[in-house]
């Protein structure tokens, strides 16, 4: 119905807070996420490449002369301390909820900004949970926890490996992980050898290595974030565990290496992301050329929360500036959109923008290699 929303029609759909907002002169984005704690480089590491992009458009200009700003709350990678920062935020009348870090703290959010109906957009997590049922508020920018773990999966079963154990965060996040290998190697007519957790916020891990050496599997998937799962690896290793170590995206490949160091040899991160350490895309080239003119670390994490920022740009760009039921039937109109070289494809019956995923191995000089 809306195709290319422009500033008269999207501001007569936005409600009279944002056109108050308007008047002022900004986009206010809202966003909760881990900037302490165990998770905390995840938070910052996103949150430094989305404002990366945002201060580049408002030099540029901003959405029709207005800047963009991020408000940005911590909330520890805990989901109690999320919703009340959710709340917080929407009753300051946010154009839109963006970059939120984590399963367990969007899952508290979701519903909170469906029920005010502002957009949700591009949250750290590929949980099916946000994905399925279908919600006309939430948009995904990166593929799912079941695009990474069926590459994973695929990966290991084509080279022979068939006893794959599983190390899982004990929350929603290592579920939807879970879920997702168990549902891929269904699909080979198997099953995990052994499962495994670790509570959330913790390094707690001798138990679960216990567990899974003493089943011998030739590989284990990782779903956890980066501190527990190289206290695993370390663990693991000291224990005579000799097979390989597979993690998805979320485990934050720049993090996890840093906390092993010389020990991050061969363990495998599944990304959804261009590779951001060269120029091998457009939006690579743009991504890293911003990143030295402003001395922000690069790495998947800091890429993500760029490709994040210009996704909703295009947005607010198509909407007017207008957040609201507006930017969410101009997201809509965002079909096969190339970023340069990254497309994300949305529409009114479709909120998963990429299923892109690739694998890189890590080496002792914590280096990612394809």
């Amino acid at each position: 119905m809306l195709q290319q929303l422009g500033a008269v029609g999207a501001a007569a759909l936005a409600s009279p807070a944002l056109l108050a907002q308007e008047a002022r002169g900004r986009i206010v984005l809202g966003q909760s996420a881990a900037l302490s704690g165990p998770a905390a480089q995840l938070g910052q590491q996103f949150q430094a490449g989305a404002r990366l992009h945002f201060a580049r458009l408002n030099g540029r200009g901003g959405i029709n002369g207005r800047t963009v700003e991020l408000k940005s709350l911590d909330d520890g990678y805990e989901p109690d301390r999320c919703a009340q920062n959710t709340t917080q935020l929407l009753g300051e009348n946010v154009a839109a909820l963006f970059g939120y870090i984590g399963t367990p703290t969007s899952l508290a959010a979701l519903p909170l900004a469906t029920a005010a109906r502002v957009p949700f957009i591009a949250p750290f997590t590929g949980a099916q949970a946000l994905r399925e049922p279908f919600n006309r508020y939430a948009f995904h920018v990166r593929a799912s926890y079941f695009d990474e773990t069926a590459r994973i999966v695929g990966q290991l079963t084509s080279v022979g490996m068939k006893n794959i154990a599983v190390f899982h965060q004990n929350d929603s996040y290592g579920q939807a992980g879970l879920a997702g290998v168990v549902r891929a190697l269904e699909a080979q007519k198997s099953r995990p050898v052994t499962t495994a957790t670790v509570e959330r916020n913790s390094v707690d891990v001798a138990q679960a290595v216990k567990t899974i050496v003493a089943a011998r599997p030739e590989a284990v998937v990782q779903i956890s974030a980066y501190k527990s799962c190289a206290a695993f690896v370390r663990e693991a290793r000291k224990a005579g565990f000799v097979g390989q170590f597979y993690n998805v995206s979320f485990v934050g490949t720049a993090a996890l290496a840093a906390e092993l160091g010389a020990e991050a040899r061969g363990v495998v991160v599944s990304q959804v992301m261009p590779y951001p350490f060269a120029a091998t895309t457009p939006i690579a080239g743009e991504f890293l050329a911003a990143a030295a003119s402003a001395n922000v670390d690069v790495n998947y994490s800091s890429m993500e929360g760029f490709v994040a920022a210009r996704t909703i740009a295009e947005g607010l760009r198509r909407s007017g500036g207008a957040g609201g039921e507006a930017l969410v039937a101009a997201m809509e109109t965002m079909r096969e959109f190339n970023l340069g070289g990254f497309f994300v494809d949305f529409g009114p019956a479709k909120r998963t923008g990429s299923s892109f995923v690739e694998l890189t191995i890590l080496g002792a000089d914590g280096k990612v290699r394809r």
